[in-house]
């Protein structure tokens, strides 16, 4: 929460007409539904002048330092600290979104066309001093509730949410299992370009090829490293099998993915 602080002090009373901009939420989420234990991290919008950029801010240190690392002939190891590793860039003019998504040994690049189908009701609030106003939507298989302000007026949001006359300061499901609610505005100079960190093999594809290998990344995790665990012995001099050593990481991969059960778009879990 101390870093949410630092931005809320630092960001909220700059002027933000006029040039490029960064926006910062706080995403709260409850990835497994059988806890409900609220992760929270924050999350960057940022507005360029021909497309907008979403990504975790952590994910954004940790490639920026990998990428500073490389161009010095040093090979810097993952972070393990746990953030969003997905990016959504889309050019302002359009409805197409580029969802970038890792799934090894491959990052896709996903193609995918958006299509909101908002209603405008008459409900306002205030937000950081904006007022706004209430719009709803639904997509991925859940029902939206939408914050937006007109006095901003960008029609854009985080993650794949835009369309609104005004940017979306806020926005949730209806049963508050995704949050997403601004904290703090950034002026920037320039053009911004996303670290580019070269640890996976880059895969365009389209949105409903990406479905389909999604799901079979859900049912099969390790599919993709069948074979690539030597055999070996432990430091108690016990012999392990390569296939034992991959059934181990298997169980653990799927272990992770049934605590992830609850994730923002429930349509990609359907059969």
């Amino acid at each position: 929460m101390n870093t949410i602080k630092i931005i809320i002090f630092i960001f909220t009373s700059i002027n933000i007409f006029g040039q490029n901009k960064q926006f910062f939420y706080e995403y709260k989420s409850i990835p497994d539904s059988t806890v409900k234990n609220i992760e929270r991290e924050i999350m960057v919008l940022n507005i360029g002048n021909n497309k907008t950029e979403f990504y975790s801010f952590e994910k954004y240190k940790s490639d920026s330092t990998l990428n500073a690392d490389f161009k010095k002939g040093i090979f810097s190891t993952l972070s393990n600290i746990k953030m969003n590793r997905d990016r959504v860039v889309r050019n302002i003019n359009t409805q197409k979104i580029e969802y970038i998504t890792p799934l090894p040994p491959y990052r896709y690049s996903v193609s995918q066309n958006i299509n909101l189908k908002w209603n405008i009701l008459a409900e306002f609030n205030n937000i950081l001093g904006y007022d706004v106003q209430k719009a709803t939507t639904e997509f991925g298989g859940r029902k939206w509730i939408a914050w937006f302000a007109k006095e901003i007026p960008i029609q854009s949001g985080p993650y794949k949410f835009f369309g609104l006359p005004g940017l979306i300061l806020k926005i949730e499901d209806a049963h508050k299992n995704h949050i997403f609610e601004l904290k703090g505005i950034k002026a920037t100079k320039g053009d911004f370009n996303y670290p580019y960190v070269n640890n996976f093999k880059d895969v365009k594809i389209t949105y409903p090829k990406y479905v389909k290998i999604y799901k079979n990344f859900r049912k099969n995790p390790m599919a993709a490293s069948v074979g690539a665990f030597p055999d070996q012995t432990d430091a108690n001099g016990v012999f392990h099998s390569g296939n034992e050593i991959f059934r181990q990481f298997e169980k653990a991969a799927l272990e992770d993915l049934k605590k992830d059960n609850n994730i923002i778009e429930l349509d990609l879990l359907k059969n």
